[in-house]
């Protein structure tokens, strides 16, 4: 039957016992027809008063799933709970196609007002989350260090492969922004202290502020910075859309080891690659405040590379390499950590790398704190 020459869908109502109506609908129950009669079926509900109700569909020809919907608001519409509404005359087709669409389980989800739980009850779901976020933290540890020690037994285990397709993503796709910001910054922290220095007669060391700067601090935290942003993102994406695909589920029933796979070569391309990008950092930084010495303060190419070495120690570059090697730990562990801890769809995969990032800025600033009052004691 062609969509023009349906029935159209009308509607009775009787009062067949007192406290109770009944709706007898008639015609095609479909969706070319259906939508018409509901304003009208609301507006009559409204001007009678019952207490149960009951829809007879035995008029109704044909019915499809619009139509099954439209018998679901009906009865959201009589006011009543729907236990007190009864569907009469279903015949063999109107239940093959009630069924079809899981009628009798309510296809209707009305909105609650949301639960405010005590602030005690909070408190503790927030303490015993902390707690089972550390234990899941020091296992991954655990985990991560048996499976270090299962390569140091088995070297052949580690694929090398892997460890060199993540050197280039973390470390030479990262060179162009790393190499732009540290010119940057090293342009502005020449220019910020030539203009201090310079009325003192002393723009000679602006090279080794921005020297001794980049290499001890600045060139480490922005080169861990950037790369938590871009590769310890990535790294929790792409775990985690592992993780709900269940890729790792099946390396596990597989016997393989996850972290064997995904981590280690992430772990130690990242350890390799930092300290070179945070030697790079350094390097456009120097020539970013030589270009700020050589056009403001008159100085020559020479003198600024010759002040900048000299104020550059063996144990000053050292420290900085060690510490961008820490972060770059910090960095791929807990990309990682969030990628295995994403559950959920696909908004998983967004609150996994934003997590990452957040908590590896805040590691970088902490371990850096850390770094700065172990170096005071050791002085």
């Amino acid at each position: 039957m062609k969509p023009d020459s349906r029935n159209p869908c009308t509607f009775e109502i009787r009062s067949v016992q007192p406290g109770t109506v009944t709706i007898l609908l008639k015609g095609d129950l479909v969706i070319d027809t259906a939508h018409d009669c509901l304003n009208d079926i609301k507006a009559a509900l409204k001007s009678r008063s019952y207490d149960k109700a009951a829809i007879d569909i035995a008029g109704v020809n044909h019915l499809d799933d619009y139509g099954a919907m439209v018998i679901s608001e009906i009865k959201y519409m009589t006011g009543i709970h729907e236990d007190l509404v009864q569907i009469e005359n279903i015949g063999p087709d109107h239940r093959k196609m009630l069924d079809m669409t899981d009628f009798d389980r309510s296809t209707l989800c009305p909105i609650t007002a949301p639960i405010i739980s005590n602030p005690i009850v909070r408190t503790g779901e927030s303490v015993f989350n902390a707690y089972n976020g550390v234990v899941y933290f020091i296992s991954f540890i655990g985990a991560i260090i048996l499976s270090i020690t299962r390569v140091v037994k088995r070297p052949r285990s580690l694929r090398a492969g892997d460890i060199l397709l993540h050197m280039g993503t973390t470390g030479v796709g990262a060179l162009p922004v790393v190499g732009l910001i540290s010119l940057m910054l090293g342009l502005i922290i020449a220019f910020i202290s030539s203009m201090q220095l310079q009325a003192y007669g002393a723009g000679i060391y602006v090279a080794n502020l921005v020297a001794l700067a980049m290499v001890s601090e600045l060139g480490p935290i922005m080169t861990g910075i950037i790369v938590a942003g871009r590769s310890g993102s990535a790294y929790a994406a792409e775990i985690s859309t592992m993780k709900i695909s269940e890729e790792i589920d099946a390396l596990y029933v597989m016997g393989f080891d996850p972290n064997l796979f995904l981590v280690l070569p992430r772990l130690i391309a990242a350890v390799i690659v930092v300290p070179m990008l945070t030697m790079f950092s350094n390097l456009f930084a120097i020539i970013g405040g030589a270009i700020i010495g050589v056009a403001m303060l008159n100085l020559t190419v020479d003198a600024y590379v010759t002040q900048s070495f000299d104020a550059i120690s063996l144990f000053e570059l050292t420290w900085g390499l060690s510490k961008s090697a820490v972060f770059a730990v910090l960095i791929a562990i807990t990309g990682c950590l969030r990628g295995f801890q994403a559950e959920g769809g696909a908004a998983a995969v967004g609150n996994a790398a934003t997590s990452a990032v957040v908590t590896s800025i805040f590691l970088i600033i902490l371990f850096d704190s850390l770094f700065a009052v172990i170096r005071i004691y050791w002085g």
